[in-house]
Formats: structure tokens, C-alpha cells, sequence
């Protein structure tokens, strides 16, 4: 008996050696993986402001996915410097530039009394330049050891807000049933990226203030999909063709 019982236990301390390395090695490309997917997710949106430019109107699109995104790198760029972890603060700083560039761009044709965006364009300059203005006072004016928590939860909610922003529009899409302004490249490249930076942070980093935000963000990217897969973008005619919007 106790020579089996010392077999197994040596078969249990091997498998476990096996599997270690292995789940190691997935977190450590998880983690490898996770910047790069980052910049496509800061590239996906590049086909819907070229429909933007080409229609020279923004329809029925939100400005909160851009504006959200430019407070949203520029505050983890902050968080990554402090706490010199290149990959966190690299892929932000990309970040940083391309929603700027987003936002340029949705300024140029977005009526100057839209309030729809959601809220207003002056609206969305004034808070994000607000919170943009907190974070850099934050990080100059504390010790990095209270600079770090409080600019990390700031993140935390902004990256909330950036990943739930397309179902801004949720209850025009059930109303219509038509997804047509949920951006299909922004939302499949945002399920990888939080996936990999869920498993970076719950892993690797071992940071409440990266995998939180991410799984909510995960979730709320499948809740997306799952609503474009479902309405597409709009109801078809008997002959199989799509309504045009009037």
C-alpha cells in the first residue's frame, strides 16, 4: 500500500512539473501577446472613421469610444510609467496618439449641436481634459506609492467605461434591431484583448487594477457581438435586401 501511495504521489509531483512550465509558458505569451493586440485594438477603429471621412458624416456613431480612449491611455500610460512597466505604458502611449487622431477626425463631421455623442462635443473636451489634467497632477504632486492606487482605479473606471461605450446605443439597437452602430473590428479585437490582459493580470502582473477591468470588458465585448450577430446591421426586405436607412 505504501509503495503505491509513493508511486502516486510521485506520479502527482511529476504531472505537476509537467503542467506548471506549460501553464507558465501560456501565461508568459498571454503576456508577450497582450501589448501587440493592444495596438490592434487602437487600430481597429481605423475602418469606421474612414467610413466617417468618406460619408463626411458620423450617423448615428458615438464619440465616447474616441474621447474615452484618449483619457483611457493617457491615464494607464501614466500608471505604466509609475510603475516602470514598459508593457503596459508602451502600447498606451500608441494609444494616446490614434485617439487623438479618432477624435480629429469624428470633430470634423459631427454637427455642432449634436447632443447625442452621448452628451455634447464641448462636453466630452471639458471632462476628458479634466480628468487628463487630474492624472498629471496626481502623478507629479504624490509619492508614487499614493500616485499609483488612486490613478490605477482611475484607469480601472475609464477602461469600464472605453470597453461598455458601443452599448451607449443599446437601446437603439433593440428599438431598430439593427447593430449598426456597434463597430464590429473595435469589438472582435477587444475580446482578445481582454482575454490576454485578463490572464496577464491575474497571472503575471498579479494587479487587481489590470484584470478587473478587463474581465468586465470581456464580458461586455461578448455581450456585443452577441447583439451584432443578432441584429446585424438592419432588418432585410422579403428579397433578401437590406433596409436603407432614409
Amino acid at each position: 500500500i505504501f509503495r503505491t501511495m509513493g508511486y502516486s504521489n510521485l506520479a502527482a509531483s511529476a504531472a505537476n512539473a509537467v503542467v506548471k512550465p506549460q501553464t507558465a509558458a501560456w501565461v508568459s505569451l498571454c503576456g508577450k501577446a497582450a501589448p501587440l493586440v493592444s495596438s490592434g485594438l487602437f487600430v481597429a477603429p481605423l475602418p469606421t472613421i474612414a467610413q466617417i471621412v468618406a460619408n463626411k458624416s458620423v450617423g448615428s456613431l458615438p464619440l465616447l469610444p474616441y474621447s474615452s480612449m484618449v483619457v483611457n491611455a493617457f491615464i494607464w500610460t501614466a500608471y505604466g510609467i509609475l510603475n516602470a512597466e514598459m508593457k503596459i505604458w508602451s502600447p498606451n502611449l500608441f494609444g494616446l496618439f490614434m485617439g487623438l487622431f479618432y477624435c480629429s477626425n469624428y470633430k470634423k463631421y459631427v454637427p455642432k449641436n449634436a447632443s447625442n455623442l452621448p452628451g455634447t462635443l464641448s462636453q466630452h473636451v471639458r471632462y476628458g481634459g479634466l480628468l487628463i489634467m487630474l492624472t498629471l497632477l496626481l502623478a507629479t504632486g504624490l509619492r508614487k506609492s499614493l500616485a499609483s492606487p488612486v490613478i490605477g482605479k482611475m484607469g480601472v473606471i475609464v477602461c469600464i467605461v472605453l470597453f461598455a461605450s458601443p452599448l451607449s446605443t443599446l437601446k437603439d439597437v433593440i428599438s431598430s434591431k439593427s447593430a449598426k452602430s456597434i463597430p464590429l473590428p473595435f469589438t472582435l479585437v477587444c475580446m482578445l484583448n481582454c482575454f490576454l490582459w485578463s490572464v496577464m493580470g491575474i497571472f503575471e502582473l498579479k494587479d487587481f487594477n489590470v484584470y478587473f477591468p478587463n474581465v468586465l470588458g470581456l464580458l461586455s465585448a461578448i455581450a456585443q457581438f452577441m447583439l451584432k450577430l443578432a441584429y446585424g446591421d438592419g432588418p432585410e426586405k422579403s428579397g433578401g435586401e437590406k433596409l436603407l436607412p432614409m
